[in-house]
């Protein structure tokens, strides 16, 4: 007979020939995990003891374990069958009282050739390369990642995992220092689709998108990864990533640019009204520059932080919290002068500079934001708190 194929990384899949199985029905997950576990165990027997304490020891639900050991097998058997006749009764075989996989069976599985092509001792770099490419290819998705929360599965699937990123990284490299920046980029993105917190390949992809004179792309990856974190989990990109983007943004502009052009791009929105919103990496050069000026001019400058909180012990929810900073924001903006700037400095706080204003100004400024929130949402389910520090020189 022709050979089984097996696809462990992403969907769950067995093929022979024209025929295929996939998992896509939680309600025989049983039936599919024992099949797994199986496949990942070739080599192995188990007797009905071993199968029921690893399957069935949890569940209490079950009066008899073994009957309903019995009956998964069948139907283990059965969706085998649908590949080809007496398939189920060929593959799981039943020797001296124990189930195992028969290993006369041709299969090949995608993760132990995946695993094979990473780890395998190359002639040289263009043999690597070449293996490194084919071994990513067969990466569709983490190991068996319908079963993700098994307990057997999760070693298995963090070694695969973490073989493909340092796979990733390597292979980068290799293309890197042979310009070959469009591949750098594709298994980039092809990464960032399984891993998509992790700033390295980001920080790869905006590199190899740079190498190519894509640098409106590269500030465009850099803008959506900081969108994504800080929305869920409240951070912001790191500082080499930042660094990075400003390099992009800077190379976004190839030639020399009339002083007319420049002063009509400086100018701010006619509409504009109240005070400067910016991010806050902005926010601190602005501080900065402030700072800076305090040294000459000797007038004082503080800062104020709001905080949204929960209210009365009863946590908020995401979208009642992003309601509130959407109103809040609101507020601080049309309650300031224009010449008082602000940036979201977290999930739930928002930081204020108030120049030329001493503490019990700043104090009654930050007061009189809190009451006017209030007022325009009396039922909000939000709690607001300041503080007020002064900005120094030294800052």
């Amino acid at each position: 007979m022709n050979k089984l194929t097996i696809h462990l990384l992403g969907d769950f899949v067995v093929s022979h020939e024209n025929q295929q199985i996939a998992f896509t029905d939680n309600r025989s997950r049983k039936v599919w995990l024992i099949l797994a576990y199986f496949l990942c165990h070739k080599g192995y027997s188990f007797s009905r003891e071993d199968l029921i304490n690893l399957f069935w020891s949890d569940e209490q639900s079950v009066n008899n374990p073994e009957n309903a050991l019995k009956t998964t097998f069948h139907r283990v058997r059965a969706l085998l069958d649908q590949l080809y006749p007496s398939a189920g009764k060929e593959l799981i075989t039943w020797v001296k009282g124990n189930y195992g996989w028969n290993t006369d069976i041709k299969t090949e599985v995608d993760a132990e050739e995946f695993d094979r092509l990473c780890r395998e001792e190359y002639e040289d770099e263009d043999a690597r390369l070449e293996g490194y490419m084919k071994a990513l290819a067969l990466y569709k998705g983490d190991f068996l990642n319908s079963l993700a929360s098994e307990a057997w599965v999760v070693p298995m699937a963090t070694y695969y995992h973490q073989l493909y990123i340092n796979t990733v990284i390597e292979t980068n490299t290799l293309l890197t220092s042979r310009r070959k920046y469009k591949e750098a980029a594709d298994i980039c993105r092809a990464a960032l689709k399984i891993e998509p917190y992790f700033e390295p390949l980001h920080q790869m992809l905006m590199q190899a998108l740079i190498n190519l004179g894509d640098h409106h792309g590269a500030a465009l990856v850099y803008e959506e990864l900081s969108n994504q974190l800080f929305s869920d989990l409240g951070i912001k990109p790191s500082k080499e990533l930042r660094d990075l983007y400003r390099s992009a943004t800077q190379l976004m502009n190839y030639h020399s640019i009339a002083m007319d052009d420049v002063i009509e791009f400086l100018k701010e929105d006619e509409n504009d009204g109240g005070a400067l919103y910016c991010e806050y990496d902005y926010f601190k050069i602005l501080c900065h520059l402030e700072a800076r000026s305090m040294k000459r001019n000797g007038k004082s400058t503080h800062i104020a932080l709001f905080s949204i909180s929960e209210a009365v012990g009863k946590p908020l929810s995401k979208r009642s919290l992003n309601t509130s900073m959407e109103h809040l924001q609101e507020e601080i903006g049309s309650n300031l002068r224009r010449g008082d700037t602000y940036a979201r400095c977290s999930v739930s706080q928002y930081v204020v500079m108030l120049p030329q204003a001493n503490y019990e100004n700043s104090c009654m400024v930050a007061q009189r934001i809190i009451r006017s929130f209030f007022r325009q949402h009396p039922h909000s389910p939000a709690k607001i708190q300041f503080s007020v520090q002064p900005l120094t020189p030294e800052s």
